[in-house]
């Protein structure tokens, strides 16, 4: 408060908003409560969600920090402060982290081919990408600091090195990276680990006490799956099956699915996959006990589990015992000039029905497995991804309940399970009543949903939105924050629709959307159900559903 006196009266100038760390907004919360001066409601209100953010990650020791100048700035895509060796492919990056390296791992943008080296790494960095890429999604649900889009570092992932302001940083180079500001550093910085205090669980308790929202994180593995149960998740909202092929043990089994001639070629090469992808379900199911999980059927078009160099090609079709020319001919097929409006999600099942069945029959086997060993009463959700008209939903579910009940009628044994899809093409928003005729649930995928509402391509807008901000046609990052004024409008539309065809449908979002205060206040107000985010914004998630219930019963 700023103030001065003037012969013998006191003026009262301006004031601001005292500036706090987080873990000093949650005891000046806890302690007003606990002195009795406010209630817990108001509690809740002092604390912005956003700052939970810094309690959850590493952050740079502070004199550290105040000495060092940013040598760059990219997206802040995922928070936290990380330092270590650059490495410019998965697999380097992987084979350093086993060797006891710190790394960084740096690429143009990533790809779910990646995802070892992205799980070996203290933080990642790319060159291109938005707040949605690839990268920023991952590195947001596995806890990585990320910095992306990065367009002032010059990436050269074959000569393995990276040009920053005229300087040349080489493989097993020191960087550092601040996830939060978007900062990058050149060389070693110091970190912090997080400590998370008894106000932290205390807050926690109570927004739980207050919030509608259920909270459900999406996770794909068992570690994942953990975390955000310790965070205080309560179910699965998005578990994506395509993560899994990557893994060593199955790849070449996709790939095999993938280059197959005919039909049973396909069958035999899923046939290999089945024990694997019922084995992750399985190990999911057991970490989630009775709590709700909803696995996503595969969506990605398939070019993204073949390599795309000709050496790499080379070198693939030694394994497989193909011929170069025959597998670059499949290679090159399979190319589109838009993939992510290609051949993908649900169309992938149209075309290749066995897929969907081999991914149903490992899910329901592994439900009924894990129930009859560990007694959870698990109740199995099957979502059908990209949507656009209900005819095409009708046939994939067809193929999904064919599939479930035969192997429930093998199994001798009677479980309930629940088919629906993700609402991310704007014609399944626009046709949600005649969409709920076959969904049981809606899954707002939100990524996708902007992305195609706005014609904004979510991993390259990052170019040119900083203009839209200048010049003030936007205030916010569509792909960080719900468009509700349009995006909004279509998310109203469905669950009216939706609701009027089905009245008990279960309405949720999985998109990185699910994880933004502001957007998760509007999710509250059309009446969804639940909001699903990566597992290190689940406490942020369960502040900001509470938040929306008090503004509600405030303004009643």
């Amino acid at each position: 408060m700023e103030f001065t006196i003037e012969k013998g009266k006191l003026y009262m100038l301006q004031t601001r908003s005292g500036k706090r760390t987080a873990a000093a907004a949650l005891k000046v919360a806890v302690d007003l409560v606990e002195e009795g001066l406010i209630t817990k409601q108001e509690a809740l209100l002092l604390v912005d969600p956003r700052q939970l953010d810094t309690l959850l990650h590493p952050t740079f020791e502070p004199n550290a920090l105040k000495a060092a100048t940013p040598i760059a700035k990219g997206l802040p895509a995922s928070p936290g402060a990380a330092t270590g060796h650059i490495y410019f492919t998965a697999e380097a990056a992987a084979e350093a982290a086993k060797a006891g390296q710190k790394v960084i791992l740096v690429r143009q943008e990533t790809s779910p081919e990646d995802i070892e080296g992205m799980y070996a790494a203290e933080g990642i960095l790319t060159s291109r990408g938005g707040m949605t890429s690839h990268a920023a999604v991952v590195a947001r649900g596995i806890g990585t600091c990320c910095v992306a889009g990065c367009a002032d570092a010059l990436i050269s992932e074959s000569a393995k090195n990276m040009i920053i302001g005229g300087k040349t940083y080489n493989e097993g180079d020191f960087i550092s990276l601040d996830g939060s500001t978007g900062n990058i550093y050149g060389g070693e910085l110091p970190t912090e680990e997080p400590t998370l205090t008894g106000d932290f669980a205390t807050l926690m308790e109570w927004a739980d006490e207050y919030r509608r929202l259920a909270i459900r994180t999406n996770a794909d593995t068992p570690r994942d799956a953990q975390q955000a149960l310790d965070f205080g998740a309560e179910g699965i909202g998005l578990c994506r099956t395509e993560h899994m092929f990557f893994e060593e043990d199955r790849i070449p089994a996709i790939r095999e699915m993938i280059v197959a001639r005919s039909e049973d070629e396909r069958r035999k090469a899923l046939a290999k996959l089945l024990p694997l992808q019922k084995s992750d379900f399985k190990a999911i199911y057991e970490v989630m006990g009775d709590r709700a999980v909803t696995i996503r059927l595969l969506d990605p078009p398939l070019h993204e589990f073949l390599p795309h160099t000709d050496s790499d090609i080379r070198a693939l079709a030694t394994d497989m015992g193909l011929t170069f020319e025959e597998l670059k001919s499949t290679v090159d097929g399979l190319q589109e000039m838009n993939p992510m409006l290609g051949h993908r999600g649900l169309r992938l099942a149209i075309t290749y029905p066995e897929i969907a069945e081999m991914q149903t029959r490992a899910i329901m086997e592994a439900a009924v497995e894990v129930r009859q060993e560990k007694g959870f009463n698990i109740l199995p959700e099957i979502m059908i991804p990209l949507v656009g008209e209900v005819k095409e939903l009708k046939f994939v579910k067809d193929v999904v309940v064919k599939t479930a009940e035969a192997v429930l009628e093998e199994k001798g044994v009677k479980i309930d399970y629940e088919v629906g899809t993700m609402i991310e093409v704007p014609r399944a928003a626009l046709l949600a009543d005649e969409i709920a005729k076959e969904a049981e649930f809606f899954s707002f995928g939100t990524n996708d949903l902007t992305q195609m509402t706005f014609g904004f391509s979510r991993d390259d807008a990052s170019k040119f939105l900083d203009d839209y901000y200048e010049k003030q046609i936007f205030d916010s990052d569509p792909f960080a924050r719900v468009d509700q004024k349009g995006v909004g409008k279509l998310m109203r539309m469905a669950v009216d629709l939706g609701k009027s065809t089905r009245p008990d449908i279960k309405l949720g979002i999985c998109g990185e959307h699910g994880g933004d205060p502001s957007s998760i206040e509007f999710c509250h107000s059309i009446g969804l159900d639940y909001v699903s985010c990566s597992p290190y914004r689940v406490p942020i998630a369960r502040l900001a559903a509470a938040q929306a219930q008090i503004k509600d019963d405030l303004g009643k």
